[in-house]
């Protein structure tokens, strides 16, 4: 991949909240105006905890790999779109995002993942990655929660 087209990849963050699925999609349309090449991107670290001991047979990276892997099922099921590649990155979200920001033409974020207090308008990562990013964002709000709220 040459650096012009990396340079053109639309990032989506990606933590299997409904928000993020439509940021998904909405990622898949826009590549497509833009003839642009998308990267799903979910982060991960090791729990904080006062005294590590890692679980026999768990593995957080795992779990990430999982998350992501639903949440392209769910946005795409068979379908998943050309040009469309995936990363479980280690690091946390907002610093990996607003890091790989360096090198994309733009970056669509759920407003809020599956942490915070319900009825935020918008978490913490997609609010670190609208004021640090280096390139512009689009930030999705979950739709069915919407369609919802009008009926």
């Amino acid at each position: 991949m040459n650096d012009n087209h990396v340079r053109d990849r639309i990032l989506v963050g990606v933590d299997g909240s409904a928000s993020s699925i439509d940021a998904l999609r909405q990622a898949v349309e826009l590549a497509r105006k833009f003839d642009a090449p998308v990267e799903a991107i979910t982060a991960w670290v090791y729990p904080p905890l006062v005294s590590y001991r890692p679980v026999a047979g768990w593995s957080p990276e795992g779990d990430a790999r999982d998350i992501q892997a639903t949440a392209i099922d769910q946005a795409f099921g068979v379908d998943v779109p050309r040009d469309f590649t995936a990363q479980v990155l280690h690091g946390p979200a907002a610093g990996v995002l607003i890091e790989e920001s360096r090198r994309a033409r733009m970056l669509v974020l759920g407003s809020r993942g599956h942490g915070g207090f319900a009825g935020m308008l918008l978490g913490s990562v997609s609010s670190a990655c609208a004021e640090h990013a280096h390139c512009p964002v689009l930030i999705m709000h979950n739709r069915r929660r919407q369609d919802d709220a009008g009926d």
